[in-house]
């Protein structure tokens, strides 16, 4: 974050801007409509500056920029087609403590103005911290398509129902599900249809509600909820799992989550770091389990996010039974699991006319201690095999393919990071896999074995393509 977001209060506050010509004038209109009161400094001014000081609008100072203009101010905006004048304002600013924009010069600048959307009781400020100002006005736009016209209305409802709504909730976790239940529901529908005299009734309607729910039916509300996060990226998270992410009071997330994804959730949220790497379980299952329970049964909205899919290799599961055997309220949000994100990001399709019919997703470590996998059933040329937490047991996994009967030069796909800006893909025969220091694999990675692979060199599209992709066979031809 190069600059700290910041929405200032400048009503009938001091304000300077260092120039009067077209620019100045834009910046004018900002600070007026905030409520400042503005000064301009500047030799010549245009004729919409000049009428607004002579109505008493503004007031304008027919003269050349001076240190002593800065006196008094807490705002100032140099808006001039000199270099020199602004490099003198930014000093002099700096030296004063004063914040200070040189308009499309964010060297100079110690605050910078954003792209804004605004809708009455809502204001979205943009940045791209001054490196593309083009870039942040297309994100503008996005936003302005995506925000009703008229969402300015719930902030109108909110501001006349909050003092009820404090009365009626005492504390701040309550009353903060009651707002969010509001806004993601009918009575939000109402408000934004214009049906606004409804939406009170509504409204008035909850509140009853409310007072019937004792303290112990409240303490008792809590849910969790087992999010898929999917490989890690945000926009592969689902729209349901991130809204629910948004409305949890705890966040228990994987350590493979990416940020991005967790900077959806609300600021004020719990959150706890439960990951489990190779080699590196800070938290065993049994202990995040109960956590969640604990949680849970304590009234909390829990959003146990988890990499992948909660029901692939997940042990969601296991935790939704123990929340279910204790008698909470908990929901699933199926994820994009790993098998599924780094085929279709390496290029490999896992099932294929003419290739493979059938795929298999087994764990390479077994569900018990000292279990493998049935070699003998994975064998089979027409089916694809994806491998979770395979890197360590690739000798193993070579020899028992090999050993029942699948062709040594089946070509192999190690997707390492898939779906992710820093994806690898290695492509070997199987008959080498036994070969590879599974040091230098970085983790999570995925192992898929099957003639699927070939078609990679066709259907490649994202990342880095390394390795040699085995010719097609002359046993069957690709299906198109």
């Amino acid at each position: 974050m190069d600059y700290f977001p910041l929405f200032a209060d400048l009503r009938n506050r001091p304000c300077l801007i260092v120039g009067a010509g077209q620019v100045a004038a834009r910046k004018l209109k900002l600070l007026r409509q905030a409520g400042a009161r503005v000064t301009l400094v500047a030799p010549e001014a245009t004729d919409e500056i000049q009428a607004a000081a002579q109505r008493g609008e503004i007031r304008w100072l027919r003269a050349r920029f001076r240190t002593k203009h800065l006196t008094s101010h807490v705002l100032v905006i140099s808006a001039t087609n000199s270099s020199a004048v602004n490099q003198a304002v930014a000093d002099a600013a700096a030296q004063a403590g004063r914040l200070c924009n040189v308009v499309d010069d964010p060297a100079r600048c110690s605050f910078i103005t954003p792209a804004i959307v605004d809708r009455g009781g809502i204001t979205v400020a943009i940045s791209s911290g001054g490196r593309s100002p083009t870039v942040a006005r297309w994100v503008k736009a996005q936003i302005e398509k995506a925000l009703p016209q008229n969402v300015d209305q719930l902030v109108h409802l909110a501001s006349r129902w909050r003092e009820s709504v404090t009365r009626h909730f005492k504390s701040g976790t309550p009353r903060q599900r009651l707002w969010l239940e509001v806004f993601n529901g009918p009575i939000a529908r109402l408000v934004l249809a214009g049906r606004a005299r409804e939406a009170d009734r509504a409204m008035t309607r909850r509140l009853a509600q409310a007072e019937s729910v004792t303290a112990r039916d409240s303490a008792q509300a809590g849910v969790g909820w087992l999010v898929g996060a999917g490989p890690g990226e945000v926009d592969l998270l689902s729209l349901r799992g991130a809204r629910l992410l948004g409305e949890a009071d705890v966040v228990m997330h994987d350590a493979l989550v990416a940020p991005s994804v967790l900077e959806l959730a609300r600021r004020d949220a719990t959150f706890i770091n439960v990951g489990k790497r190779a080699g590196h379980h800070s938290w065993n299952q049994d202990d995040i389990t109960r956590e969640l329970v604990r949680r849970v049964a304590a009234g909390a909205r829990v959003c146990r996010l988890k990499g992948g899919d909660p029901f692939t290799f997940g042990r969601g599961g296991e935790e939704a039974l123990a929340l279910s055997n204790a008698g909470l309220s908990f929901e699933i949000v199926p994820g994009v699991t790993a098998a599924a994100a780094c085929g279709a990001y390496a290029g490999i399709p896992l099932t294929h006319r003419g290739v493979a019919d059938s795929v298999t997703f087994v764990t390479a470590h077994g569900c018990q201690p000292g279990h493998v996998p049935d070699y003998r059933d994975l064998a089979d040329k027409r089916r694809t095999v994806v491998f979770y937490m395979g890197v360590r047991r690739l000798r193993d996994i070579a020899r028992g393919l090999m050993h029942h009967g699948r062709a040594p030069d089946t070509p192999v796909a190690i997707v390492q990071h898939g779906a992710r800006s820093e994806q690898r893909v290695r492509v070997l025969p199987l008959s080498e896999l036994a070969a590879i220091d599974s040091g230098s694999i970085l983790s999570p990675a995925s192992v898929i074995v099957g003639d699927v692979v070939r078609l990679r060199h066709k259907l490649t599209w994202f990342g880095e393509n390394t390795g040699t992709v085995p010719t097609p066979s002359p046993t069957y031809a690709l299906a198109t």
